[in-house]
């Protein structure tokens, strides 16, 4: 193993090499195209192992952490009907998801810009910037699994009352960066 690919920590279902060609733990900061590429690929050539591990949580939202470098997460999460998240924004930090099983419904909103709805099927991939807004829920009557990714790793999300309440402009990311070993100690503690 390669000292960069020994700073990926990988789910241990998915350590498989086309994950580790695709994880890229050398790169510092992934772009929304990049983080939507990641999200589509490992959602469309990894079903089989990621459904081997996928669960669902009456109680709450269901979430496994597939990998973690220090300039990208990706997690698997599962959502039962009517579940789903309040509205929040990513903390500064980008980030993209892709539709497993079943079906999304999401609202968003840029500040300053309308909210919008959408309704996200199985293969729908989405890559958002910094200044993005969103609120996910199983509208469904099955359950559904996605995959996302954030870069950089690990930055606090911000909840909101309503998508209406954000601010004008989403604050920037911290200016320091946290090394893997404590990337990896703060993931254990927190989930997507």
């Amino acid at each position: 193993m390669t000292s960069a690919l020994a700073r990926a920590d990988l789910h241990p279902a998915l350590d498989v090499p086309l994950l580790r060609d695709l994880i890229h733990p050398d790169r510092a900061l992934w772009t929304p195209r990049e983080l939507r590429e990641l999200t589509s690929v490992v959602a469309g050539e990894l079903t089989t192992p990621l459904l081997s591990i996928l669960e669902y949580d009456p109680a709450r939202r269901w979430w496994a952490r597939l990998g973690l470098t220090e300039g990208v997460e990706l997690w698997l999460l599962s959502w039962l009907p009517n579940q789903g998240t309040e509205p929040h924004d990513h903390g500064g930090a980008a980030g993209s998801f892709t539709v497993l099983t079943g079906r999304l419904a999401e609202d968003y909103r840029y500040p300053g810009g309308p909210i919008r709805s959408v309704t996200r099927e199985v293969g729908d991939a989405i890559g958002f910037g910094a200044g993005r807004a969103h609120q996910v829920k199983n509208l469904g009557t099955v359950g559904a699994a996605s995959v996302h990714a954030y870069s950089p790793p690990l930055v606090p999300t911000r909840e909101y009352p309503s998508l209406l309440d954000i601010p004008p402009e989403i604050p920037p990311l911290p200016a320091h960066r946290l090394p893997l070993e404590r990337l990896r100690e703060l993931a254990d503690q927190e989930g997507p």
